[in-house]
């Protein structure tokens, strides 16, 4: 079935006068983050994504996607933009099909711009310090390839990074896979793992830092870490089944206890039996309420948009 287009293929310049847009900018909005990277971004580099258009009946345009870039260009008085003509009047797909990309690409694509330009100038369009290039062009810096390539699709926080340095690579290589089993990329998720972690398996460091745990506390959490990477893929394998099984000897157990006779009979001789019995019931039941209902995927819009252009030279860029 073939694709129909979601654009006209080629780019039109438009004066801005005759573009009419569906949303107005406020002076709190102008004053965010978003608003000044996307403004320092055309400031250097000029209008790297064009707007999204769709053509009225009285000779001029709708805008559907590119609000902040608009309002940007009437502040900055550029008379015309080059300008996509969409072919349907909807603008709901462009901010709710957004691509976030992930830490380790953005490190990747850094280090691609820096073999063209300094430093300074892509701190410059994407509105941080010159520090902030430089962490990210080290991100990988102390980091197994192999590791790295674990989490190369998922938003780890910096701070995780730091976590991830202090240990050897076929202790980093752990500590990812359960990353990604238990869905947790954070800072915190990362150094509670590096607390758990032996100390032949950390990076010496020059003073060594003490530890805020006694010996025994910290043997106990090197040991329960040790389990829990040890059985993070099995359980993880096993999940659906178990929590099937789970389901049909909870609905069993159920209908034994709603017969009054079953139900005297363990009151009066198997009392905590019954208790323990009527907690999985309780705990079962929370859980359930407690787990997200499945929802139905979004369907994939077949036609290309303009904001992979825009996503693919400027990787701290906000939707705008």
């Amino acid at each position: 079935m073939p694709v129909r287009q979601a654009f006209q293929p080629n780019t039109l310049p438009i004066a801005i006068a005759n573009i009419i847009p569906l949303k107005v900018m406020t002076a709190a909005y102008r004053k965010t983050a978003t608003y000044r990277r996307i403004a320092a971004s055309m400031a250097t580099v000029g209008l790297i994504e064009p707007l999204v258009v769709f053509p009225t009946t009285v000779g001029n345009y709708v805008l559907l996607d590119g609000h902040t870039r608009l309002d940007i260009l009437i502040a900055t008085s550029i008379p015309t933009a080059d300008c996509l003509l969409a072919i349907d009047n909807e603008s709901y797909t462009y901010n709710k099909r957004v691509n976030y990309i992930p830490p380790i690409a953005q490190h990747h694509m850094i280090l691609r711009a820096l073999a063209h330009v300094t430093e300074e100038r892509i701190a410059a369009a994407l509105n941080v310090t010159v520090a902030t290039i430089r962490e990210r062009r080290d991100l990988l810096k102390g980091i197994c390839p192999e590791a790295a390539d674990l989490l190369r699709n998922e938003r780890v926080s910096a701070d995780a990074f730091c976590a991830l340095r202090k240990m050897k690579p076929v202790r980093q290589i752990d500590v990812a896979q359960l990353m990604l089993n238990a869905k947790k990329f954070s800072g915190r998720f990362a150094r509670a793992l590096l607390d758990g972690t032996r100390e032949e398996l950390l990076v010496p460091t020059t003073p060594a830092k003490p530890r805020a745990t006694t010996p025994a506390q910290q043997s106990l959490m090197e040991q329960e870490t040790d389990e829990l990477l040890k059985h993070a893929d099995s359980i993880k394998a096993n999940y659906g089944n178990d929590i099937l099984d789970l389901t049909a000897a909870g609905k069993y157990v159920q209908r034994l206890l709603d017969n009054t006779r079953v139900h005297r009979y363990l009151a009066k001789h198997h009392e905590e039996t019954l208790t323990a019995l009527e907690q999985v019931l309780t705990d079962t039941a929370a859980d359930k309420q407690r787990r997200p209902a499945k929802q139905t995927p979004p369907a994939i819009t077949a036609a290309p948009t303009a904001q992979q252009n825009h996503s693919a030279r400027n990787p701290a860029a906000h939707r705008a």
